[in-house]
């Protein structure tokens, strides 16, 4: 797609960095205007879930099952076909009768109730037949991250896109990636993976998410009061919608699930990256007028996801 300049769109703070940043010279601003010219791909119906992909979300713990919930729900409602969870053998039961929509995958797990070492090894097919892939959220141990991410290299589709949130970040290698690649770090998270502060990403953000971005050749989606998107072969888009709201627990999952529904359902990485970043964010606008700046919860962003996929552009006819 060809860069262009657009007006700013309308700022109010969001979570990480204290205050909105103007936009460098060669950012694309997104804005409805852009996402209406940019409109995902169509969907005819004709072939119910199938033609809308499945999304498929790995990570939680016995004492966070709350993460992949947040986030699969959130891919459901950005129009992905079949959701599929994969989690901690002890809370995947009553996960499944609270989520009746998602098919639900308990995996082995350690003493800590964290998944264990051997879960990406029981994943096998189902890595191989998503068309998107989360990996991360409510992950604290490293160790499963770490063989889920080599197990995702070997067994997923070239045309399934990865997506690291939270947990699976720590466990990157910094080398590139084999697949389609999303990471959707904030500042503290980028700073471990430079291997630096976050006090200087927070300094100067857009050269760290560009360096991460050559090295893992992905997109990187450095999140903030200025959010910044960019890839290994240069582009940028910037986003400065949100709320204050938005820096709450559950709302990073939220994210990075409605990008793994766009995913899903067709978008190209890069296009799926900025609608799911700029959808949150309105999403985030839409409850801090309707409720009050702070004190939304995550789970409210769901409801607004729908509406707002649709009305900022839909799909391309």
């Amino acid at each position: 797609m060809a860069k262009a300049r657009l007006p700013k769109a309308t700022a109010t703070q969001a979570p990480t960095l204290e205050a909105a940043s103007p936009p460098p010279a060669d950012a694309v601003v997104i804005t409805p205007k852009l996402l209406r010219r940019w409109a995902l791909p169509t969907l005819d119906g004709t072939r119910g879930t199938q033609e809308r992909g499945t999304a498929l979300v790995i990570g939680g713990t016995d004492e966070s099952p709350g993460a992949v919930l947040l986030a699969s729900l959130a891919s459901l409602r950005a129009g992905a076909g079949t959701a599929v969870v994969a989690t901690t053998k002890g809370v995947a039961p009553g996960l499944a009768v609270a989520y009746p929509e998602a098919r639900v995958i308990g995996l082995p797990t350690t003493s800590k109730g964290e998944l264990g070492p051997t879960a990406a090894s029981c994943l096998e097919v189902e890595l191989a037949s998503a068309n998107a892939i989360l990996v991360g959220p409510g992950m604290r141990s490293h160790t499963a991250p770490t063989a889920l991410l080599a197990a995702i290299a070997k067994h997923a589709a070239p045309t399934t896109t990865v997506i690291a949130d939270a947990g699976a970040l720590a466990a990157l290698p910094m080398k590139p990636s084999p697949t389609r690649f999303i990471i959707t770090p904030h500042a503290g998270e980028l700073a471990r993976l430079l291997d630096t502060t976050a006090d200087a990403i927070q300094a100067n953000p857009l050269p760290a998410a560009r360096k991460a971005a050559q090295r893992l050749q992905a997109i990187v989606i450095l999140k903030g009061a200025t959010t910044y998107i960019t890839s290994a072969n240069g582009e940028l888009f910037t986003n400065a919608a949100g709320s204050q709201g938005l820096g709450t627990s559950g709302s990073g999952d939220t994210l990075a699930g409605i990008i793994t529904g766009l995913c899903a359902r067709g978008a190209t990485p890069m296009q799926a990256a900025v609608w799911g970043v700029y959808v949150h964010a309105r999403a985030g606008e839409v409850l801090a007028k309707r409720i009050a700046p702070l004190g939304v919860l995550a789970r409210e962003l769901l409801d607004e996801i729908p509406r707002l996929v649709h009305g900022a552009g839909g799909t391309r006819r």
